[in-house]
């Protein structure tokens, strides 16, 4: 008979967790909604502002591109503000529940802290992964033509996408008669005339695979023809000889002005179904992939990220009130987010300075909020 009371006792108790997790995942999913819309409208806000500071000195740009301009931002400033956002509004879900004594009736009744969390956690993984999988592309797309509206209109000069004007450097696999290699191709200036990348005061550097120079050449302008580089008046020094003049030379390439475009294009114009395609295309073109390689690991991470802040959130605002200190918990749970994002950032801009691997510099933050997380909920569970 005992034992049929305390069977039904735990089913009663693991049916009432399910019931909770479920209130508990509903409540946690409308605050963090409300909270990252919130905040993209914020920050859409100051970024909307910035543009209308940018275009005061052009009269011919109307306010309704500059508010199309924002409007394209907003899903990339959505995918940003994301984590931070699951913060805060799993920081008010749980401390109004904690409130309202309805977490702490809970735990007295048995059901344990990661019971209950199990389900704003899977919801908090969701949002992260409908924001990498979903939103991203759309944000890519959408971030792609505010680029290219603002390089056409509030830009002045021409920028790396317009390939007017500057230097272009380029590394390249390269079949030489010694063998396999890389031939290294710097144009002093280059110019986009009628769809034809035109380039001047050339120089290639051939080398073989053990990166020794066979051969330099040099011509004063030449341009991207279909499948090679083609100079004319071109000389020929190879070490330890004179140059000769040889006039015209082709050097196979398997770019194209479209992938030289795209080459100096942000990462941010790319979606994470895209990016490894175009990090191998990069790599065997010889233009670096640091950064790309770094969004993408960034958009990997972004649920396990997204996980920590939820985990971080309930760690900082379950704190029964009856204990004082909430308004000092609540703060702390606020600082320690804005911490995790500036060490986020200071992360990427060492990878991006090849300082750090993008691995660790997009995983590292996650990893170092996910350890907080755990030391505080099993600190609160067991003290």
């Amino acid at each position: 008979m005992g034992r049929k009371t305390l069977a039904v006792i735990r089913g009663s108790t693991a049916g009432v967790s399910v019931t909770l997790s479920l209130y508990i995942a509903r409540l946690f999913t409308l605050f963090v909604l409300a909270m990252i819309a919130a905040l993209t409208g914020l920050v859409s806000l100051f970024d909307f502002i910035d543009l209308l500071r940018r275009v005061a000195t052009k009269p011919d740009v109307p306010t309704s591109l500059v508010t199309e301009i924002a409007g394209l931002h907003v899903p990339y400033f959505m995918i940003t503000i994301m984590p931070f956002g699951i913060l805060l509004g799993g920081i008010v879900c749980f401390w109004r529940l904690t409130r309202s004594s309805e977490l702490i009736v809970a735990r007295a009744a048995g059901i344990s802290a990661w019971q209950f969390l199990a389900a704003p956690l899977a919801c908090a993984i969701i949002v992260g992964l409908l924001g990498m999988g979903a939103l991203s592309p759309l944000s890519s797309i959408m971030f792609r033509k505010a680029e290219l509206l603002d390089e056409t209109y509030l830009k002045t000069g021409g920028g790396p996408l317009t390939l007017n004007g500057g230097a272009l450097w380029l590394r390249q696999s390269d079949d030489t008669a010694e063998g396999r290699g890389v031939a290294i191709l710097h144009a002093r200036d280059v110019r986009l005339q009628e769809g034809v990348l035109h380039i001047n005061e050339v120089s290639i550097f051939r080398l073989d695979d053990h990166d020794h120079l066979v051969l330099r050449i040099e011509a004063p302008n030449g341009f991207l023809a279909k499948g090679m580089w083609r100079l004319e008046d071109a000389s020929t020094v190879r070490p330890d000889h004179l140059p000769v003049k040889i006039g015209r030379y082709d050097l196979p390439t398997n770019l194209t002005l479209t992938r030289v475009k795209e080459s100096f294009a942000s990462p941010e114009t790319l979606s994470f179904w895209e990016l490894p395609g175009f990090i191998h295309l990069l790599e065997r073109s010889g233009f670096s992939s640091i950064r790309h390689r770094l969004h993408f690991q960034t958009l990997l991470a972004l649920p396990i990220l997204c996980g920590t802040m939820a985990l971080v959130s309930a760690g900082f605002s379950m704190r029964p009130t009856r204990r004082g200190g909430v308004a000092r918990m609540l703060g702390s749970g606020i600082a320690a987010g804005f911490a995790l994002f500036t060490i986020s950032k200071v992360a990427a801009q060492f990878g991006e300075s090849g300082a750090l691997p993008p691995v660790l510099a997009a995983w590292a933050p996650t990893g170092a909020g996910l350890c907080l997380a755990v030391t505080l909920l099993l600190h609160l569970e067991d003290g």
